[in-house]
């Protein structure tokens, strides 16, 4: 490792299983109009994840040293950061109970893979309620007055299905198989 690997602050994060909402991954969306578009994901960290929570709370605090230049040497006390309590901020959401949660997006399309690792192409697939695993970015901004540490969306692994957020229901929920032969006159 080099002297300015070392010196550098370790921002990245690769997350423990995490539940997926608002993923938009495959096609990036603006969120307001005027906006760049980008690819973006609601990650949803169940409190249970000391681990992963401890990482994310060292990645935020490594993107608050390497900003201080950015705030005029100082870190504000009143900074935004991405890491939200899902029992108090989205109290009215039953998915977002026992959960942590935080928002990622990129200009970049994020990779997408499988638990074998292989890329996923079927955007049926990764959807707002299966669960996965994430590698993030965390990053000091000062925009128009505001400052912060945001969150960057580097990858995306899918490890299983789940209930789809929204209301939608998956189609293999609703149907059975429908065997060929019998009686062809169903209305009788």
């Amino acid at each position: 490792m080099t002297q300015a690997q070392t010196k550098s602050p370790n921002t990245k994060v690769v997350t423990g299983k995490i539940r997926m909402s608002y993923a938009n991954l495959f096609e990036p969306r603006a969120i307001a109009e005027g906006q760049d578009k980008k690819y973006s994901l609601c990650v949803l960290i169940p409190k249970s994840d000391v681990e992963t929570l401890r990482k994310i709370k060292a990645a935020v605090d490594a993107a608050k040293q390497a900003g201080a230049s950015l705030w005029g040497g100082k870190i504000p006390s009143n900074l935004k950061t991405p890491l939200r309590d899902g029992d108090v901020d989205r109290a009215d959401q039953e998915e977002y109970q026992g959960h942590y949660f935080l928002n990622a997006s990129s200009k970049q399309k994020p990779g997408i893979v499988d638990r074998n690792v292989q890329p996923i192409l079927d955007q049926s697939e990764v959807y707002s309620g299966c669960y996965g695993r994430v590698s993030l970015n965390f990053y000091p901004f000062n925009q128009a007055g505001n400052k912060g540490v945001g969150c960057g969306l580097q990858n995306v692994q899918k490890l299983e299905d789940g209930e789809p957020l929204g209301g939608r229901s998956r189609a293999e929920d609703d149907f059975d198989v429908v065997s060929d032969g019998g009686d062809d006159d169903f209305l009788g």
